[in-house]
């Protein structure tokens, strides 16, 4: 019986490795893409690793080929990336779509961010340009669309998770009254899962909102409840987006550079502005605080995906 082969690009990051697990589960083939494929292979010998870089295109040919689609994790914000990354997102993204061309792909999933009306941050800017190149291409692209996703592992939670732990009390700026519809990181793999699997089409875009419409500042209330503590809460109109990152650079593990990028993309709100892929297939996202217990009973796990995690993965 013939069985599709999935080239996975950033199988090593925290959506990657937490959809390696369920594609596996629904019987896919899956060739995990990595640029360190020899480390990787020592972490979880039981996949298949191919080497890829999508800044180097002599490697992005062979590990697309002989694939029958592809999942696009491919982003550079973060520690170890220089200001140019939305150049390079965009040059990596056209040598990956015309090269799924010449490899026959019949489809690529991108995971992106949600786009504000107004006020977009480079990092969401550079996400939403990724996602255009990839569709402009002769690929078909799936563009799947989320804001804040809730999972040990993820670098926004991570911020929420320390702040509302380590602080007795909290100020706040007025980008914290902004909104977003958060989501559990099982509802952002069932989406990328269920998106290989659509009816072929045009390219197209969905997004992947969470259940609940919140505040950022609702949202750190939340997981501070979740840990039994009650925080004290100022706001503070004038702390700035560029003062409030050297904050949370100083009162939780998100670096410096991480820091000012998550707070420049929570500056507007995150509204989902298009068709809702739950609108297509039928899901119903969990409430968020079942994904912030959830989160938080993950961390306490020495391998992440956790051993509980990767059991709701299964996909029957």
């Amino acid at each position: 019986m013939w069985v599709p082969t999935i080239l996975l690009t950033g199988a090593t990051g925290f959506v990657g490795s937490h959809l390696v697990v369920a594609l596996c589960a629904a019987g896919y083939e899956v060739r995990c893409a990595t640029r360190s494929p020899t480390q990787a292979r020592l972490r979880s010998p039981a996949l298949t690793w191919v080497e890829f870089d999508v800044l180097r295109p002599a490697s992005i040919e062979p590990a697309l080929a002989g694939c029958d689609a592809a999942v696009f994790l491919v982003h550079s914000m973060g520690p170890g990336h220089d200001d140019a990354y939305p150049e390079h997102e965009r040059a990596g993204a056209a040598a990956f779509a015309a090269a799924a061309g010449r490899a026959g792909l019949r489809r690529i999933v991108y995971l992106g961010g949600v786009v504000p009306a107004v006020g977009a941050s480079r990092h969401l800017l550079s996400r939403q340009r990724t996602g255009e190149t990839l569709r402009a291409g002769p690929v078909e692209t799936i563009e799947l669309r989320a804001a804040m996703v809730i999972g040990a592992g993820s670098a926004s939670w991570v911020m929420v998770r320390d702040l509302a732990r380590r602080l007795p009390a909290m100020v706040l700026p007025r980008w914290l009254r902004n909104t977003s519809f958060p989501i559990a990181i099982e509802d952002v793999v069932f989406g990328l899962v269920a998106a290989l699997a659509l009816p072929a089409g045009k390219s197209r875009i969905y997004e992947l909102p969470g259940r609940e419409r919140l505040s950022h500042r609702e949202v750190l209330i939340r997981a501070a409840a979740a840990m039994g503590r009650r925080r004290f809460m100022i706001s503070v109109p004038i702390l700035t987006p560029r003062l409030s990152s050297y904050w949370i650079a100083l009162v939780t593990r998100t670096s410096l550079a991480m820091a000012k990028e998550l707070v420049e993309g929570v500056r507007s709100n995150l509204e989902p502005l298009g068709e809702s892929l739950w609108a297509v297939v039928a899901h119903q996202p969990m409430p968020i605080d079942e994904a912030i217990r959830r989160a938080l009973v993950d961390e306490t796990s020495d391998v992440l995906p956790s051993i509980a995690m990767r059991a709701r993965l299964a996909i029957p």
